[in-house]
């Protein structure tokens, strides 16, 4: 196994662990605020959220782009196609939703959204995971 195996597989099981508790967590937990109190918590979590997202994603996203250009194989070429579909959902969703809450216009509806919607980024880094641990594996 080499190291780059052993990098991606740890940006990968990083992001599904983070994804599957705010799936199960953290948006869920949205619904138990007032929204005063909603959009104080909000801007806090953003922010901290941000500095555990960031570095996973953007590791994510440049080793594997790294290695479409290097290493390539189908699981590879799979990985990365998954990996810029979580980049397209997540600023094409959820930064949008995410932005009607610190704008103080947020719903009942969308905050059922962010957990309806998330089920799609669960998926997707859970496949990645998979599909790289069986990579791995193998």
């Amino acid at each position: 196994m080499s190291n780059l195996s052993i990098i991606s597989l740890l940006f990968d099981f990083g992001l599904v662990v983070l994804i599957w508790m705010v799936q199960l967590i953290i948006y869920p937990s949205f619904n138990y605020h007032n929204q005063e109190s909603l959009i104080k918590w909000h801007a806090k979590y953003t922010v901290r959220i941000a500095g555990i997202v960031i570095p996973l994603m953007f590791g994510q996203l440049i080793l594997y782009l790294y290695l479409v250009f290097t290493q390539a194989d189908a699981s590879i070429y799979i990985r990365t196609v998954l990996t810029i579909s979580a980049w397209i959902t997540t600023f094409a969703i959820f930064v949008p939703l995410h932005n009607t809450i610190n704008n103080r216009k947020s719903t009942e509806k969308t905050l059922n959204q962010l957990v309806s919607k998330n089920w799609i980024r669960t998926v997707i880094w859970t496949l990645l995971f998979i599909i790289n641990l069986i990579t791995v594996v193998k």
